[in-house]
């Protein structure tokens, strides 16, 4: 197993999601869609490709064949009914924090948050649903959908395969805080969601830990699977 130090991890991590955000500010001053349905297809062609081709190469190189295998090294099997139970109690969790972290969080960054958003389109506030009603119905149910593929299964378990499982189990340092170590660059890896790093970091944080002990990546799959079909049923209820 290729080890990844400390510079190659930050790399690894922060290369894609600079592609990623660079594109998007850049395209979305010329955007006649949902800026928020831009940012999924950006997602698609740039950050989850250049994610997984991380793991597949890595793959190549320790097995011999290009594969998903790398992202599972050192994981062991878990029941199912653990693995959702798990995942269901920090997804409750989740929600605590949603109701108690997230506001003051939101309050402390309201002033900042304001005077970004002011000098750039009214599409880069994806909680601006005057704007997004601006757009016809069909397009508004694309946008649903795709975003719903896209932010509740693609890229959660592209995300977890890459954090959880390649970069997690091929850091040199291996320690109890890695998981933690890990969600933290998770967290500020979300260019695009700058105002949410405590409550995101709260949120993964001890989850991934979970997941790292119990050496089962599916545990933090699923979590990140609900956390994010939540925003999406969310986002369509306000939406459509």
């Amino acid at each position: 197993m290729n080890r990844i130090d400390t510079k190659g991890l930050i790399l690894r991590i922060f290369t894609p999601t600079i592609a990623l955000s660079l594109s998007y500010l850049i395209l979305g001053n010329f955007c006649n869609i949902p800026h928020i349905l831009l940012f999924c297809i950006l997602g698609t062609v740039i950050l989850l490709p250049m994610e997984l081709g991380v793991i597949l190469c890595a793959s190549k190189k320790e097995n011999g064949v290009y594969s998903l295998k790398s992202a599972f090294a050192g994981q062991e099997k878990l029941p199912l009914w653990k693995i959702l139970i798990t995942a269901f109690v920090f997804f409750g969790i989740a929600g605590l924090l949603s109701a108690f972290v997230a506001p003051i969080e939101n309050h402390i960054f309201a002033e900042m948050r304001a005077m970004i958003l002011k000098n750039l389109p009214a599409g880069f506030d994806w909680t601006n649903f005057e704007y997004l009603k601006s757009f016809s119905r069909p397009m508004l149910i694309l946008t649903c959908i795709y975003y719903g593929i896209f932010n509740a299964l693609i890229a959660p378990v592209t995300e977890e395969l890459f954090f959880r499982g390649y970069l997690t189990s091929h850091y040199k340092r291996q320690s109890s805080f890695l998981p933690i170590f890990i969600a933290v660059l998770f967290s500020l890896y979300h260019f695009w969601l700058p105002f949410h790093n405590v409550f995101r970091i709260l949120v993964f944080a001890p989850v991934a830990y979970v997941a790292y002990q119990k050496k089962n990546l599916y545990i933090s799959i699923c979590f990140h699977c609900l956390c994010n079909l939540f925003s999406v049923v969310s986002f369509a209820l306000q939406t459509l």
